[in-house]
């Protein structure tokens, strides 16, 4: 599985059979360049701007933005429920992760998750090969609790989205205190990695370079 970061919550999924799953895509006032790619899925955790902008896309993909269950293009893909905020979704809303399985991988893509997770949460939560968490703080959970939430969920890799760069206008935090928290830490020189089932390590953090 090759997991590429465009910036902020954006992640393309491609599989063995070349089909390619969007999360998240962002309005290019962000920072970040627009994400013109031709993909097969788009998952929406929720609608802000900075998530779910299709507008570039080539094509037609298949948007979900709900609490589905279903398999598209060789990806399996379950929403679950939680909230952008600390307080039932008052104040931000509803928030979806997403778990996709593909490949003999397993994989979590939290969106703005704004709280810690209660039990029935991380019940879905097993077995996840690669955990996609946001980590700046303000709209989302901050580094400290992205790292217990990390922790608790221990996957086989983290990489961590939703922060300060260089390029991104918003006002969150950087890396810097989930990094600290952590440990295990490989930067990358590049925007993507490559995954597979046979990856043996646990709550190996890579922090991918999206420019």
């Amino acid at each position: 599985m090759k997991i590429t970061w465009y910036g902020h919550s954006c992640f393309l999924l491609e599989n063995s059979s070349g089909k390619k799953l969007l999360t998240d895509p962002f309005d290019p006032s962000i920072g970040y360049s627009a994400i013109s790619d031709s993909v097969d899925i788009v998952t929406i955790s929720h609608h802000h701007y900075d998530h779910d902008c299709t507008d570039y896309l080539k094509g037609t993909p298949k948007i979900i933005d709900s609490l589905v269950k279903c398999n598209l293009n060789g990806f399996s893909i379950q929403g679950i429920p939680c909230y952008h905020d600390k307080f039932k979704g008052l104040k931000r809303g509803k928030n979806i992760a997403y778990i996709y399985e593909c490949d003999n991988i397993r994989i979590c893509h939290l969106g703005d998750l704004g709280h810690l997770p209660n039990e029935e949460f991380y019940s879905y939560l097993q077995d996840i090969d690669a955990l996609l968490i946001p980590i700046g703080g303000n709209f989302t959970i901050d580094g400290t609790e992205a790292a217990e939430i990390s922790k608790r969920i221990k996957s086989h890799i983290i990489i961590p989205m939703h922060y300060k760069t260089q390029s991104l206008l918003l006002p969150i935090e950087g890396a810097e205190k989930f990094i600290s928290a952590m440990g295990n830490v490989s930067k990358l020189n590049s925007n993507f990695t490559e995954i597979s089932s046979s990856v043996s390590e646990i709550n190996k953090v890579l922090l991918l370079n999206c420019k």
